[in-house]
């Protein structure tokens, strides 16, 4: 099933979780059932839109994992198609996020589509950034659940200091990397190749960083994406959830940043 509004293709996803491709890079997350649909962090409201029209989808809720604009841009626009689609954020940030209908906090339990998620505070990109958790459905084998993670974890990277602190970043992606490893991750940009070259520039004898990055290049050289990972994977090839101390987190998030390969 194609998942897409472009010609970027997400893999099969029997769980009914789709990806829109919106602006350069960012991912707009779509949960959705035989009638409604939520959406995580629309970036625009058009490309959405269409997508959910064209399956004849009713929008239920929007997610917002964080303020910035390349997240919560289309809002507006969704809920001027859709009056009644609630919108959940931190309740902290409701005035840079003030659209919101539900204010959220750490640990809290939401339902969405008959599912429950959790709510977990994951500050280091943003102060009040959150993700959603969904525990893996009853009876489902292997199935780890479902984590939109926005900005704060990346496959094979994470978000930018803009906010918090070392300290923080790393006390949040040690609570990601704490969930069940087969738990899938959606997290909000497609980075996974850049941040791979990074990756195998500062550990050139890493086999299997440099084995994803050759598996990942072939995925975008197929027009796919490369969400969602896996909590496993990310343990295994993601530098920053291997950092042991803030320290090591900030200069691994200096690296990066002044990294142009």
């Amino acid at each position: 099933m194609q998942e897409t509004s472009t010609p970027c293709r997400p893999a099969a996803d029997p769980d009914r979780i789709g990806l829109i491709p919106v602006l350069r890079d960012n991912y707009v997350i779509v949960l959705h059932n035989d009638r409604q649909a939520v959406v995580v962090d629309p970036a625009e409201a058009e490309p959405v839109r269409q997508w959910l029209q064209q399956r004849q989808l009713d929008l239920a809720a929007v997610l917002q994992t964080h303020h910035h604009a390349d997240h919560i841009g289309g809002t507006p626009g969704l809920l001027h198609h859709w009056p009644t689609a609630e919108v959940y954020a931190a309740a902290a940030d409701r005035q840079r996020i003030p659209l919101q209908h539900h204010g959220l906090v750490d640990g809290q339990e939401i339902v969405l589509l008959g599912r429950p998620a959790q709510v977990l505070a994951v500050p280091g990109h943003t102060r009040h950034h959150i993700a959603y958790y969904l525990p893996p459905l009853p009876h489902a084998t292997g199935d780890g659940g479902e984590l939109f993670c926005g900005d704060t974890l990346f496959a094979a990277g994470c978000g930018r200091l803009f906010e918090g602190s070392p300290a923080e970043m790393l006390a949040s992606l040690q609570r990601l990397a704490a969930l069940p490893p087969s738990t899938r991750v959606w997290c909000a940009h497609e980075y996974t190749e850049a941040n791979l070259r990074w990756a195998a520039a500062m550990v050139p004898q890493d086999a299997p960083i440099r084995e994803r990055l050759e598996a990942v290049r072939q995925q975008r050289a197929r027009g796919e994406a490369t969400i969602p990972s896996t909590i496993a994977l990310e343990r295994s090839t993601n530098l920053f959830l291997r950092a042991s101390d803030a320290g090591r987190l900030a200069a691994l998030r200096q690296s990066k940043n002044d990294w142009q390969g």
